[in-house]
């Protein structure tokens, strides 16, 4: 946890950061006062999934807003039960040991004993406890301030505000169907930020993306994100939400953002393999760099009505997931022979790697029969798909297995009749692509291409 110092009117970070509180308690106050808060009535804000984005995110607004107890109430649900094994207990021990701060934090709380007993295997941790002490179990290394934790997901979400969806896009779904029975009763909808549709009205959803890596953000790296929906709310949210460190810009196109916001993590698990396989070569991945974003340019404009207002953030946020993600991670321990397929897609101490639902929905959504592109070369119909083949490729490693070898990725990099990527881009551009039907699909189809970040 970033320490702090309060005195004066401000906030000052260890990283040398001010908050004044004045300015902060005047962005709540506003807040309050759109959603039609009486004074009495604290804004209740509610994270639902505790993975590494959303405890981040429920940990920036505690540390922001925590202090004005009265006026605000922020919580975090998390399924119970999740149990903390012998070597990631070890290693929480280790990181509380060599955070001063944080020892001395729980010394004072009456809870280092317990992680004491838990190095020795004589008691066992669980996530949902130890979140309250402020780890995250996908995040062991970066303590957070201690969050209040709720287990049983009606007492969590029944009278929520605001509640911000951090889970797997593959969990989102069923949580939000079960969710949407505890509001039948409720004259107001709440507001939600990120993906989760569970029959609020489409005016009342949010989606937060940008180019970041959440262990960063909370640790005070200076950071960029995107609020998108509609501007009742994300004008007066993206205030709220940012800080110094964290500038949150706001943006309408929900839909676009939402879907193609998947992408990165596609061509990130190649990135990885590839660093791998080639002992972290930097030609190499140029080579694979130019040939996934030129791909990633000619699916945007299939896909966006004006893609050149995406361009710029999507390979910002392509960039720093390359860089270091979770899905380039899973590439590289894949090509290492480190993880099987066979574990899924669900990796401990990770979280879920978006990125091989996401290979399966877009190389899904590309084949279709009703679509179809000119092949440059063949001068023949084809579907779009067949002009993106680090996407095949990705496909049949992970998905269809008919290649049981990472190197297939670089034997598709190598080709010797690969066309330039610069040839894709020029197709992109000098066509009308955009097929509006597809991101009218019903949500099922979409849903494992949505992102959520953890």
């Amino acid at each position: 946890m970033v320490g702090s110092i309060e005195g004066m009117g401000h906030t000052l970070y260890s990283n040398g950061a001010i908050q004044k509180f004045n300015g902060l308690e005047n962005k709540l106050d506003e807040l309050r006062s759109l959603l039609g808060k009486a004074d009495s009535d604290p804004l209740r804000i509610v994270g639902v999934g505790a993975g590494a984005w959303g405890s981040v995110f429920a940990a920036l607004l505690q540390d922001n807003y925590g202090q004005y107890r009265e006026k605000v109430q922020i919580r975090i649900w998390r399924r119970p039960g999740r149990a903390v094994d012998r070597a990631t207990a070890e290693h929480l021990f280790e990181v509380i040991n060599s955070r001063e701060d944080v020892l001395r934090r729980l010394i004072r709380r009456c809870a280092y004993l317990k992680y004491v007993e838990a190095r020795l295997g004589d008691r066992t941790l669980f996530a949902d406890e130890i979140l309250k002490d402020g780890f995250c179990l996908n995040m062991i290394d970066t303590p957070l301030c201690p969050l209040k934790v709720v287990t049983n997901l009606q007492e969590a979400v029944w009278d929520a505000d605001i509640v911000v969806n951090g889970l797997p896009s593959t969990e989102t779904h069923e949580v939000f169907e079960e969710i949407s029975h505890y509001w039948k009763e409720r004259i107001t909808v709440p507001i939600i930020i990120s993906l989760a549709k569970a029959g609020v009205p489409m005016e009342n959803i949010l989606y937060v993306g940008g180019p970041n890596i959440a262990s960063e953000i909370y640790n005070k790296e200076h950071a960029n994100a995107r609020i998108c929906g509609a501007e009742k709310w994300r004008k007066p949210l993206a205030k709220f939400l940012r800080q110094p460190h964290f500038i949150v810009w706001d943006n309408s196109d929900l839909v676009t953002h939402e879907v193609m916001g998947g992408l990165k993590n596609v061509y990130a698990i190649g990135a990885g393999m590839v660093a791998a396989l080639t002992n972290e070569s930097a030609t190499s991945k140029s080579v694979y760099f130019a040939h996934c974003t030129s791909e990633m340019i000619f699916i945007t404009h299939l896909l966006a009505e004006e893609p050149e207002k995406l361009a710029g953030p999507l390979l910002a946020d392509t960039y720093v997931t390359l860089l270091k993600g979770r899905n380039a991670w899973y590439g590289q321990m894949l090509a290492k022979g480190e993880l099987s397929l066979d574990m899924g897609d669900s990796i401990s101490g990770k979280g879920m790697i978006q990125g091989v639902s996401a290979v399966e929905a877009f190389y899904k959504l590309l084949s279709q029969s009703s679509l179809n592109v000119l092949h440059p070369e063949e001068k023949k119909p084809v579907a779009p798909v067949e002009l993106c083949p680090i996407l095949k490729t990705l496909y049949k490693i992970l998905i269809s297995r008919e290649q049981s070898s990472s190197q297939a990725i670089l034997k598709a990099l190598r080709d010797e009749n690969l066309n330039d990527p610069r040839e894709r881009i020029e197709i992109a551009q000098t066509h009308a692509f955009f097929k509006p039907s597809l991101l009218g699909q019903p949500r099922n189809d979409l849903r494992s291409i949505c992102l959520t970040k953890t």
